[in-house]
């Protein structure tokens, strides 16, 4: 398990990462009627999610269950009942917190301005969640990840998934003419940016623009060196 960086302090707003309330989605299990039936009822599990956000934002990936339902006013085994289990609590942090910061990426890859603006928003944006929620994000990719299968797949097909929007709006926008290499580009360009945040995160003595205007450079340098 990573120690916990001193580079940020988290916040204390528990909506998700990207400070926006987002709406739940429904349980990945839960029975007919009775106990079972709570577990969908939205505004309960955002009340949970929100007592979860406080606890990792406090303790970071040493956050425990049993503090999760503490802070909550419940019951470890009433937790898990409104989840299906701890993987579906770690699924729905991760719906509850990926999701908008995907969202956030999508809209500045899109917007109407030119590509080095565009690569540096996006970049900035990455940086900018997990430098901010960094005890979110320790809680999320190195604990989640490391207890639960299904998270990590999940999470990694949202890169994937990134990886292969970027690869597209590459060829949409003949940066790169060949598919199956605009794929590898955006695809190493997306681990290139969160390898270097992961590194980030252990050098507190690299400013945030600085890793951002660098970061940006070798973004643009890397599409501009594929194209053929």
């Amino acid at each position: 398990m990573a120690p916990e960086s001193t580079r940020r302090t988290a916040p204390t707003d528990t909506s998700n990462a990207s400070g926006t309330a987002v709406p739940e989605a429904s349980p990945a299990r839960g029975g007919r009627g009775g106990r079972g039936g709570r577990g969908r009822d939205p505004q309960r599990r955002r009340a949970l999610l929100d007592a979860a956000d406080r606890v990792i934002q406090r303790d970071g990936p040493d956050a425990s269950m049993l503090a999760i339902a503490a802070e909550a006013g419940i019951s470890k085994p009433i937790l898990y009942r409104h989840f299906g289990d701890k993987s579906g609590l770690y699924q729905a942090l991760a719906r509850r917190h990926v999701d908008p910061l995907i969202e956030r990426i999508r809209d500045e890859l899109h917007q109407h301005t030119a590509f080095e603006v565009r690569a540096r928003a996006t970049v900035g944006a990455y940086l900018s969640m997990i430098s901010r929620n960094l005890n979110l994000y320790r809680f999320l990719m190195d604990r989640a990840t490391s207890e639960d299968p299904r998270t990590r797949g999940d999470l990694g097909m949202m890169v994937r998934r990134l990886g292969e929007e970027l690869a597209d709006q590459l060829v949409d926008e003949l940066r790169i003419g060949d598919r199956l290499r605009s794929q590898i580009v955006a695809h190493a360009i997306v681990g290139m940016v969160q390898a270097a945040g992961e590194w980030w995160l252990e050098h507190p003595e690299v400013g945030e623009e600085e890793i951002i205007d660098d970061l940006t450079d070798a973004v643009v340098g890397a599409i501009r060196g594929s194209r053929r």
